[in-house]
Order: C-alpha cells, then structure tokens, then sequence
C-alpha cells in the first residue's frame, strides 16, 4: 500500500513537471526604428537581405497587417508592457528622455510582472525608454549620485534581472544598468562625437562606447538564456534592441555590408543579432519550444538619412505613406514575426490586424489565464491565428494609431479614418503648415485600393466616418476597447487633439 502511495506521487510529480516544462520560453526581440521594407521577406525589391530574420518568418508566421500603438518609441513600449493604448497615460504626446520618472504606474499589472506569476523567469536586456527614477533628479543632472541604486527600475516592473540603457543612444545619460546599479558610475561630460549625427551632449559612464551597445545587449541577451535554459522555469526574455535608431554605427565586419548604406548596414547587424539568438536557442536544445517574435517599436526615422536610402533603391517604407512619427501607415505599420517550432504552421502569411498591445492578452491565453478588468485594456490575443486552433478569445477587428504630435487615427476593415488634415508627426503636410490648413480637417482612406493614402474620400463616405468617428469616441471615453468594465483614463482631461468630441 504504501509502495503504491509512493509511486502516484512519483507519477503525479512528474505529470505536473511535464505540464510545466511544455510551457514555452518567450523571446521578444523589439528592433528600434526599423522600417518594414527593411525586412527583405516584406520587400522582395529592397537592397538589404535580413536573411535570419527571413528565416524565422519561412519557418514562422509573418503578419502583414501588424501596427505600434504609436508612431514613437516610449509609447509603443508602454502598450508592449502593458496591453493599454499609450495615449491613456499622463503622456499625451512625444517620448521621455533619459532623466524622466516611470511611465507606467507602480500599480499597474505589466506583462512581465503576469508572467512572473505564471512562474516564469523574468528579463530584460536592452532599451527602457520607460522611464525610472534616478537619485537627487530634481537637483539635475550633475547632482545625480550615480552610485545609488535608481528606483523604479525594470525590476520593480516585473523583471527578475535587467540589463538597460535609460533611453535611446541618443539620449543621456550614457550608462548602463544592471539590476537598478550602473554598472560604472558616470563621471565625464560627452559633448557628442564627430562623425555620430544626432548624439545628444551629457554625462556618460567609462564602460559606455555607443558603438558597442548591441553587441553589450547581445551578450547579456545570450547570458540570459544560457542560464536559464532547461531549468524548472520557462522564461521571458524582452530584448528591445537600440538599433538601428540613430547614431548609425556598423562595426567591424558589418561596415560595408549591405553595399547599401550604414543604416543598411546598421540593420544587417540587428540581423545578426536573431542569428545568434536563434544558435543560442538550438545549443541549449530550447529552440522548438521557444517562441520567438520579431518586430520593430515604429517606422524608418528620416533622420536616418532617408534620402541615401533611395538613392540606392531601397525604400525602408516600401510602398507606404509616411515615416517614424506619422499617423500614415510608413508610421506605424511593422514587420510582425512569430516562429515556434513545430507548433505553428510554416511560412504562413497572415492578414490579420495586430497590434504591439496585443503580446499580453497572447501569453494570457497561452496560461489559460483570466485578466482583470484593469488589466490589458487594449489587448487582443492572437495566438489562434499563429497555431490555427479555434479559439474563445475575441480577436482584433479595429485598432487605434496615434502619432507623435498626439492625433488619432482609427482603423477598421480597409477603412481608416484619420482625425486631422495632417501628418501628425514630421512629415509633410506638417501640422501648422499652410498646406494643413488648406486641406479638409479629416482624412478617410481605403487601404485595399488606396494603401499609399493619396486619394481621401471622406466626403463621399459620410456614413463611415460617422460609424468610425463613434467608434473611436466610445474606446476613447471607455477607457478600454476590449470588453469588460469601463475603466478611467489617466491624466487631464482636456485633450487639444480630440476635436472630434468638442473638447
């Protein structure tokens, strides 16, 4: 009797380890400022060969219809975080730079801090841009002490270890920062580098050189995995990458790579990066029950030379209106990849609208895990579309844009309406132009005939204006677009750029 007791034990244990190891690793790889036609597997005439992100997407699902929440760094970050649309938060427009306080409230349930419960591994290696806490901040820069732990760190975000740089390498200060702790404490004043467009003058650490940040992540990256691999946990590992966002710099073998551009150049380096991402998977024998997703945080920056990238054919926006900033789609439509193993179908296309919210809702249903009303306002899960499996998650059917200078635009079937005569970011026409004021105050595109947004045809479809004008009011004033108990915006409530309401 008692052998027998012993052994269903034994026989439980293992079932429960069993179900527990089948759990997937996650890897999410977020590029920064990479365009979609970047990608060659969404450009078949582009001049850059992303051949390692090729391969993920053959062996994969690549989605074509994938959209940020923003056409901007910091809050595509935020939505990626926490599945809620950025523009709920205090922040109504723009990024944070690199001395600004927490973005996401201590509060709220992050994707990471979820998947804790669920008994992952947490990290994050890479670009924050979220903002957190520095020492004596409010007596500025030079009255920061540098050797004390920052408060409101990744870690305190639902990340069990983290490896990041503040903001973007563009932005001071230059150090980086593992587990709270800069791992130098900066010391010496960077007035910019000749040659580097677009290095922002400040203090920087001794062991920060710009050039050497992705290959610094990517070792971190690899670390992370190696030891975490094959342990009773699964783990998560966010990896937003600071490439290829400006300063452009190829090292070593990469430097006249692509026989395109440093910027081509630059992106051929973050290829690289999957490749070692993707070695280290298979080494660790952790490849087939990992998921791996890839995309990227926006659309191309101009200030990466748009112009020298034409010249030699190559059009990072494809075929799209618009760049990093804009409400159109070159803004904010991004290469969106998934690949696991032998778990989803190979080299399928997918049609289907996703958004950078949308990870959380994902991995929710992946646990068979509810969520609370607060949580994940804005995400839908798209795990049925990557494993063909009939689902009871509802899946997206209209997704809202925003832009930099914070206009909205919401999408639903080929209809996009836009809430503003403009670009809403840098590009023409520019919000105060003479041309702006010139043009109606909306625009209503039909991206099935009309995907470069040339022909606006509000005028003669003022049914669907009104049906999505009301649309976006209610997911607006909701304070969520996926169902549940409405919730409360953050922030005031006065907002310039919601004319449509009379506000």
């Amino acid at each position: 009797m008692k052998k027998k007791y012993i052994l269903s034990i034994l026989i439980c244990c293992n079932i429960l380890s069993v179900g527990f190891a089948q759990k997937p690793n996650i890897v999410y790889i977020l590029a920064d400022d990479l365009g979609i036609g970047d990608v060659s597997s969404y450009n078949p005439n582009g001049k850059i060969q992303t051949e390692n992100i090729d391969k993920l997407a053959q062996n994969g699902v690549r989605f074509t219809d994938a959209h940020t929440t923003s056409a901007v760094c910091t809050p595509t970050r935020y939505s990626i975080m926490t599945g809620r649309y950025n523009w709920r938060t205090t922040m109504k427009k723009g990024v944070l730079h690199g001395y600004d306080t927490p973005l996401i409230d201590a509060k709220r349930e992050t994707v990471g801090s979820f998947l804790q419960k669920q008994g992952y591994k947490t990290g994050v290696v890479g670009k924050w841009h979220l903002g957190w806490t520095w020492n004596n901040i409010e007596a500025g820069e030079k009255k920061v002490d540098f050797s004390k732990k920052v408060a409101d760190n990744p870690n305190s975000r639902g990340f069990d270890y983290s490896f990041c740089i503040p903001a973007s390498l563009d932005m001071p200060p230059y150090a980086y920062v593992e587990n709270g702790f800069c791992t130098s404490v900066p010391k010496d004043t960077c007035e910019g580098r000749k040659g580097i467009e677009l290095f922002r003058a400040g203090i920087s650490a001794p062991d920060f050189k710009p050039e050497d940040v992705i290959g610094k992540f990517t070792e971190k990256a690899l670390s992370f995995i190696n030891q975490n691999a094959n342990k009773d946990k699964p783990f998560f590992l966010y990896f937003p990458l600071a490439a290829p966002h400006t300063p452009v710099l190829p090292i070593g073998d990469f430097v006249g790579k692509s026989k395109v551009s440093p910027y081509g150049d630059f992106v051929l380096m973050v290829d690289d990066v999957v490749k070692q991402v993707v070695a280290t998977l298979k080494k660790n024998g952790i490849y087939d029950n990992t998921i791996i997703i890839f995309t990227s945080d926006n659309g191309f920056a101009n200030s990466a030379n748009l112009q020298a990238q034409l010249a030699k054919g190559h059009n990072p926006s494809i075929d799209y209106r618009g760049l990093k900033t804009d409400i159109f789609e070159g803004g904010h439509r991004v290469p969106f990849i998934v690949h696991w193993g032998n778990v989803i179908k190979k080299g399928k296309v997918s049609e289907q609208l996703v958004c950078s919210s949308d990870l959380f809702r994902t991995v929710a249903e992946l646990n068979k895990a509810r969520l609370g009303d607060n949580v994940a306002e804005d995400s839908y899960s798209f795990l049925s579309e990557i494993t063909d499996k009939k689902s009871g998650y509802e899946q997206r059917a209209s997704i809202i844009h925003h832009s930099s200078n914070g206009y909205f635009a919401i999408r639903k079937g080929p209809w996009k309406l836009i809430m503003c005569s403009h670009s809403g970011g840098n590009s023409k026409p520019k919000e105060d132009s003479e041309e702006a004021k010139k043009l109606p105050p909306i625009q209503l595109y039909n991206l099935k005939t009309d995907l470069d947004e040339t022909n606006n045809v509000y005028a003669q479809y003022p049914e669907i204006v009104k049906e999505l004008t009301a649309l976006l009011t209610k997911h607006v004033q909701d304070g969520r677009s996926t169902k549940g108990q409405n919730q409360t915006n953050d922030g005031p409530t006065h907002w310039s750029q919601l004319n449509w309401l009379g506000k």
